[in-house]
């Protein structure tokens, strides 16, 4: 049985292979190669129309057992794509996952994404993507830099945003210490949660903290475990700190830690970080997980925080 695993294993790898250097050779620079090693992968897509131009971007994670019997993890990225428009994409996706099971299915997925934008720019409905808002210079570099959020989309879960009653309480909220670096400033905040609801109460709460609304950006994630399904409800957003959300989430889930939402504010100090800002983020995000016992990788993450400047100690009042 286990040469038979292997076997199919091998048959499964050998097939990505082959995806990806077709998929490489096809779109060139569109295709870009996040971590081979872990397959992970993604591509820029747009609709080519000059006038009403649409783009999205299609992160990918291939599993071991693709595409003999499972399905790539995937996330699509478009500022302009909500809602009703994100679910239909979304179905139309699985449709053809399952009308091409156990196939190569990347090239049909993005030329659907493709159609897709063409439909959306050419209906009287087309809209161009929203201005950036309350971004720092080096943000502007980082446009095209997938986020990790490694998510099946999943839009079942909506409405349980709207399901818990109003009078539903309000956890209790813990602000870390700083880490300060070239004039900028990163503060983390813990909260333990148990419904989207709770989500939102909390970061309704922070934001009636003048300093943290101040911040240049709030970067947020939570995972919630629901027990019901056996699976997350899980989350993020970059406040505008591309890329920040999804790397802050994908450190909850190698961690492994449920029922909790971490904030991390930066105040930007005038002096681009470069990628270290992604390092001080989960730096603090982790010290506090730890400190406020939802991981055991004391260790791990004092190794980390240790290489962190850490120049300032005050917490947010």
């Amino acid at each position: 049985m286990a040469d038979v695993i292997l076997s199919g294993n091998e048959g499964d790898l050998q097939a990505q292979i082959e995806e990806v250097e077709a998929l490489s050779s096809i779109y060139g620079d569109e295709w870009c190669v996040i971590d081979e090693a872990s397959r992970i992968f993604c591509i820029k897509i747009s609709n080519a129309l000059d006038e009403t131009k649409l783009t999205a971007c299609l992160q990918i994670i291939l599993p071991a057992d693709y595409p003999s019997a499972a399905p790539p993890i995937y996330q699509i990225n478009a500022a302009w794509l909500r809602g009703p428009e994100r679910t239909e994409l979304a179905n139309s996706l699985e449709d053809l996952y399952v009308e091409h099971a156990g196939e190569s299915i990347l090239y049909l997925w993005v030329e659907r994404i493709r159609e897709f934008l063409v439909e959306k720019s050419q209906s009287s409905e087309a809209v161009s993507e929203p201005e950036k808002v309350n971004m720092t210079a080096e943000e502007d570099d980082d446009e095209d830099v997938p986020d990790f959020r490694m998510l099946k989309l999943n839009t079942e879960n909506a409405h349980l945003f709207m399901q818990h009653a109003d009078d539903e309480e309000l956890p209790p909220i813990k602000h870390g210490n700083t880490i300060t670096d070239r004039r900028s400033t990163f503060q983390p905040h813990l909260a333990p949660v148990v419904t989207p609801r709770q989500v939102k109460m909390v970061l309704e709460k922070l934001h009636e903290n003048k300093k943290i609304a101040s911040a240049t950006h709030n970067i947020h994630a939570y995972r919630i475990y629901c027990e019901d399904k056996n699976s997350f409800l899980q989350d993020c957003e970059d406040d505008g700190e591309t890329a920040a959300g999804g790397r802050l989430l994908h450190l909850l889930q190698i961690l492994d830690v449920r029922n909790v939402l971490v904030v991390v504010s930066r105040w930007y100090g005038g002096i681009l970080l470069g990628p270290d800002r992604f390092k001080h983020i989960n730096n603090c995000a982790r010290n506090i997980l730890v400190e406020e016992g939802f991981t055991a990788c004391t260790d791990e993450a004092n190794k980390s925080g240790a290489k962190s400047k850490k120049t300032k100690s005050k917490k947010t009042k």
